[in-house]
């Protein structure tokens, strides 16, 4: 057999294939292999045309491979991936570079490279976003691992990437270990945050102003072509004008109101927890969603507890222009979030993220492609060291511009008894950020007084324990 192909994909699901495509598309040799006979057959005949060639096993999959060998995983995280990398490491040698493209748990990568670093064999996490058209047409990919693999894999994985509109594949190597995937967990918790953000101010129009799907469908498209513009906003202005061709109903007041989580958005709150990184929005996005699974629960309660008496406004063109102004400041608050999580990783883990990198990497490709995200590479170029995206003398500005905004829908869904929990969460963000002085000297007193745990005072040096009681 013939050691002719570039790259093998192990994993031939949608995502898998689509690579592969890609790949070929690009004038790469490709080889694809899937436990699923099935899957295998529809491979072969998608590919048939091209240099691509279908394996019935990973022994052929490895003696059809170029050296060093480049395998690039494909399946579900966790058990999975240690399954394959059980059966495939025998069959590999020294230099060789096995990437995962799942979305892995970044410490689990970690573990997988250190164990696979003994042998030789050189592992990479890849982080992938962009679904499944980005994986055919161009993902954005966030590439970390072991460092000596990245001159081997980085012609093949840029070409396949998007392309931001500079030209720059959106496809970089974030440092060692687990960085690659640890990117992609915080992309994914900032995509947790702007969904929530977005679905919020779909449902303050609905709710508040008592708009059809359609009509916020049309504010959605309208707002896409400004500074919100996005492929998240995209998507949701043509979700909102779709009809049900059984019932001529928009199709989204027929979805159950019961949202489902890979688990992303839920590592990257826990590990802004882990690290005492203050990522509220991301984490309330999380929690919509735990209760959104609530759903019967809801149900009942709704007939048991009682809340504001709503009505509607009738200065419908400004609330609107509000909610996007405030859209726009909790967008940028979730960013923010986001960036201080992988600033707190640059020290936690030695890793040299490229934030500025980061940032263009993900203005083409991914899920949460966005113009706002030129605006935020520009103030990691400028400022390297920048502590907050909030403190960017852009990023400032605007906020200041926007911020009264973001107060006054939060208030108008707290007093018209709609949640907006990640509208909330962003202003408690912005508003404790920018306070010279929190309560926390209380909170300090009160952990003195119960637990002799001391405290700092602002007029002298040292640590203080006071007698409350006499």
């Amino acid at each position: 057999m013939t050691a002719d192909k570039d790259i093998a994909l192990i994993g031939l699901g949608v995502m898998g294939e689509n690579l592969a495509l890609n790949f070929a598309s690009h004038g790469f040799a490709v080889c694809g292999f899937d436990t699923d006979p099935a899957k295998r057959l529809n491979f072969a005949r998608r590919t048939q045309a091209n240099t691509t060639q279908a394996a019935a096993c990973l022994q052929e999959v490895v003696a059809q491979l170029k050296r060093p060998r480049r395998l690039l995983i494909m399946v579900p995280a966790g058990q999975a991936v240690d399954s394959v990398l059980h059966e495939l490491t025998p069959l590999l040698q020294v230099g060789d570079v096995v990437m995962d493209g799942g979305n892995t748990l970044f410490s689990d990568t970690q573990r997988r490279m250190a164990t696979l670093q003994q042998q030789g064999i050189l592992y990479v996490g890849v982080g992938v976003s962009g679904g499944e058209e980005g994986a055919l047409r161009g993902p954005s990919l966030m590439l970390g691992g072991a460092t000596e693999a990245w001159p081997h894999v980085r012609p093949m994985m840029q070409a396949i990437a998007a392309r931001a509109d500079d030209g720059r594949p959106c496809c970089e190597w974030m440092g060692p270990g687990g960085a690659g995937h640890f990117v992609k967990m915080v992309h994914n918790g900032i995509e947790y945050a702007d969904m929530q953000t977005i679905c919020e101010a779909y449902w303050l129009m609905h709710q508040v102003l008592g708009m059809p799907a359609s009509e916020i469908g049309e504010v959605f498209r309208q707002w896409n072509k400004g500074e919100l513009g996005s492929y998240l906003i995209g998507i949701t202005a043509e979700i909102l004008a779709h009809h049900d061709p059984d019932t001529g109903l928009a199709l989204v007041d027929l979805i159950l109101d019961t949202a489902e989580q890979k688990g992303t958005g839920k590592w990257a709150s826990q590990v802004a927890l882990d690290m005492g990184v203050t990522a509220p929005t991301i984490a309330n996005a999380v929690f919509a969603r735990t209760m959104s699974a609530l759903q019967s629960e809801r149900v009942t309660a709704s007939s048991v507890l009682s809340g504001p008496q709503a009505g509607m406004h009738t200065d419908r063109e400004g609330t609107i222009e509000k909610i996007r102004r405030a859209l726009l400041a909790a967008k940028v608050c979730a960013y923010a979030q986001g960036f201080s999580l992988m600033r707190a990783a640059v020290r936690e883990h030695d890793w040299p993220l490229p934030l500025a990198g980061i940032a263009s990497v993900w203005r083409a490709g991914c899920i949460i492609r966005a113009r706002l995200l030129e605006d935020i590479r520009r103030a990691h170029e400028r400022q390297p060291e920048l502590p907050n995206l909030l403190m960017d003398p852009h990023f400032a500005k605007r906020m200041s511009e926007i911020q009264q905004d973001l107060r006054e829908v939060v208030a108008l869904g707290a007093l018209q008894g709609v949640a907006v929990p990640a509208f909330m969460s962003s202003l408690g963000y912005y508003d404790a950020y920018r306070s010279a002085r929190l309560p926390a000297n209380l909170l300090q007193a009160q952990r003195d007084y119960f637990g002799a745990h001391t405290y700092q005072r602002i007029d002298r040096p040292g640590k203080f324990h006071t007698r409350w009681q006499d």
